[in-house]
């Protein structure tokens, strides 16, 4: 039983997993009536948004905000350790593709309760896909702050001068349209058509397009191999390796698409508008449009991030108070800041507004994520992707390099994607059977 979890035993499974497993029953923190909360941040613009949301925090609350701020690579390290430690504050940020691992194995607590007892919390403000990311086997493990869709970036200034119309702001083109554009717009050693990260993580979005996907229905297999998702692989490794329409890669390990597109010679990236508030630096005119339409449609990648409390938080007055700091972190107020910064777009539809452009178009995320254009697929994951991650990582990236074809790697990943797929089951159905 995941209570029964020594801390030796943490420490060692967290070793082989790569991500540490946060016991049930960990408590936090002693706060003495201080709000406590812990973020991930990476620059100086994302720690001003933090301060200014540790500010509202003390105005809304009347208590002191305590703000833990890490560097997202070691964010989830540190929140495994401060979990299984004791000293996890009263409400943790969590990445979408965590909360099914945290929720699974008990780490932090379910908000029904919380929510179903609150009669001023306005769970539907929330859009659908943020609800659909922040629950797991049935339950709410999290309180959305942002989601969005994957969208196409496109330099305004490089397809007018190569005379190129500019793409509709509402129509996705098709996946042949696309290609020959890119084909179009590249001039080899020059200027490129495209660019996006070797990984699953972009590539999922093309997988989505054409109706396939990552894992099967009941997340016991992987379903790469199949045709529709065969068919996205496909294409997208073709856009590197046979149409050369990218830029070169030269190192995987450094290799960035968006610092290829703030570069001005590449016309196309994929990403997601939490880059926006990077893509303003560019020093040219650029804009979004939907993501290309596959098989399935526009159906790109949705994802979010949320706010959750560790199921160590005492019943009482210091539930009563993370309860309170989640709804006050989560609040239309907090996103507004969040959004004003230009950081992603909110994940409550009240706060939509305050997520100005440029880009101009940027109105299409709203409009995507309300069903009024195009589409988006959640962002599918199982309670050990960390894992599924990095052994993609491992063989992926060769195929982008033209050094094996797609088939032969997804054919060589397929039993060991099973195994970690057969294991996520295992750990749903352990996870039903202590629900009942």
């Amino acid at each position: 039983m995941i209570s029964k979890l020594s801390r030796r035993s943490f420490l060692e499974l967290g070793g082989l997993a790569g991500l540490g497993l946060a016991a049930a029953g960990c408590s936090s923190a002693p706060t003495s009536g201080r709000a406590t909360w812990s973020m991930w941040s990476s620059s100086a613009e994302e720690m001003k948004v933090w301060e200014d949301f540790g500010t509202y925090v003390e105005q809304q609350l009347g208590v002191r905000s305590v703000a833990t701020l890490t560097p997202s690579s070691g964010y989830s390290t540190k929140l495994d350790l401060q979990l299984v430690g004791g000293t996890a504050s009263l409400v943790t940020a969590l990445n979408g593709t965590l909360i099914p691992t945290y929720a699974a194995r008990g780490a932090h607590r379910p908000l029904d309760d919380l929510i179903a007892a609150d009669p001023d919390f306005e769970l539907d403000d929330f859009y659908e896909t943020s609800q659909r990311i922040s629950t797991f086997n049935g339950k709410t493990y999290a309180i959305g702050f942002d989601v969005a869709p994957t969208v196409m970036y496109y330099n305004k200034d490089l397809l007018k001068k190569q005379g190129v119309p500019l793409p509709s702001r509402t129509e996705p083109m098709s996946w042949a349209a696309f290609r020959e554009l890119t084909k179009q717009l590249t001039e080899p050693g020059e200027q490129y058509g495209f660019t996006c990260a070797p990984a699953i993580g972009d590539l999922v979005s093309w997988i989505y397009c054409a109706g396939g996907n990552v894992m099967s229905a009941d997340g016991g297999r992987s379903i790469l191999g199949e045709p529709r998702a065969m068919e996205a692989l496909e294409f997208v490794i073709d856009l590197f390796v046979k149409d050369k329409v990218t830029p070169p890669i030269k190192n995987l390990v450094t290799e960035n698409s968006l610092s290829n597109f703030l570069q001005g010679n590449v016309a196309f990236l994929q990403n997601g508008p939490w880059q926006v508030v990077n893509a303003r630096k560019a020093k040219f005119d650029w804009d979004v449009i939907p993501f290309p339409a596959g098989a399935a449609g526009s159906t790109p990648r949705v994802s979010g991030t949320g706010f959750a409390i560790p199921s160590g938080v005492r019943e009482g007055a210091e539930l009563d108070l993370a309860w309170k700091l989640l709804k006050t972190l989560t609040s239309t107020g907090a996103l507004d800041i969040y959004a004003k910064a230009g950081r992603n777009n909110p994940a409550r539809r009240s706060a939509g507004s305050a997520f100005q452009p440029p880009p101009a178009n940027l109105g299409i995320v709203r409009n995507i994520l309300a069903g009024k254009l195009a589409g988006g697929h959640a962002y599918d994951v199982t309670t050990n992707w960390n894992q599924v991650e990095q052994l993609l990582g491992q063989d992926l990236p060769r195929a982008f390099l033209g050094q094996v074809g797609i088939r032969e790697v997804i054919d060589g990943l397929t039993p060991r994607l099973d195994v970690l797929m057969r294991q996520h089951r295992d750990t749903v159905s352990q996870a039903t059977a202590r629900k009942r």
